[in-house]
């Protein structure tokens, strides 16, 4: 779980929008933080599976990552949210930072990787399930982790990509969404602009 949410850690750091500095400590701060807040709470949910029917058990570790997405991703960008992604216009100049917009990058990055996450963790499961009740894998014992590996990978050839187009990159928003301070900014420099555009990251 460790390492699965130090990769996470460092995904979502390298994939992240806007160019705010981070000192090293804060950078340390933030995956501390982010790791260790999304492997307690999955392990959490794992020692649930005890207590709980067999298909049931199954689909902790989905809620379990669910979770983590929910707490790392915030938490290594939690910069952007303190300090805001730069916003644009239609032609990319840039028109000041925005928390608001840092908050709905977020969320559709969020989004997007538990969407990534959940037909290799919820299909998978109902499969084996059936497989397992027959005298299929009871006579070959020694397929049932290449055919849940198959299956996973089968889910996120397909997923990803169509996960990753949930939302377009380079988002956007009405200038009456964003925070006051910054809607008086842009009208200064274009009073009858009405969107803004900023990269959610990935």
């Amino acid at each position: 779980q460790w390492v699965n949410q130090s990769f996470n850690a460092i995904v979502n750091y390298t994939n992240r929008s806007g160019d705010a500095p981070i000192t090293p400590s804060q950078l340390g701060t933030a995956y501390v933080s982010a790791t260790t807040g999304a492997v307690v709470t999955a392990l959490g949910l794992k020692s649930l599976t005890k207590h709980l029917p067999a298909l049931i058990g199954r689909y902790v570790p989905f809620a379990a990552v669910a979770a983590a997405n929910c707490i790392n991703i915030p938490l290594m960008r939690q910069r952007e949210l303190k300090l805001g992604i730069p916003v644009t216009d239609e032609n990319g100049n840039r028109l000041g930072e925005s928390t608001a917009a840092a908050q709905k990058a977020i969320f559709q990055v969020v989004v997007s990787r538990i969407g990534m996450a959940a037909p290799a963790m919820a299909i998978p499961p109902v499969i084996m399930n059936m497989l397992e009740k027959r005298a299929f894998l009871k006579r070959y014992p020694y397929l049932n982790a290449p055919l849940q590996v198959g299956l996973v990978g089968l889910c996120l050839v397909f997923a990803t990509p169509l996960c990753c187009a949930l939302f377009p990159q380079k988002s956007s928003m009405p200038v009456s969404s964003l925070e006051p301070e910054v809607q008086d900014q842009i009208r200064k420099k274009d009073p009858w602009l009405e969107t803004v555009y900023f990269n959610k990251g990935l």
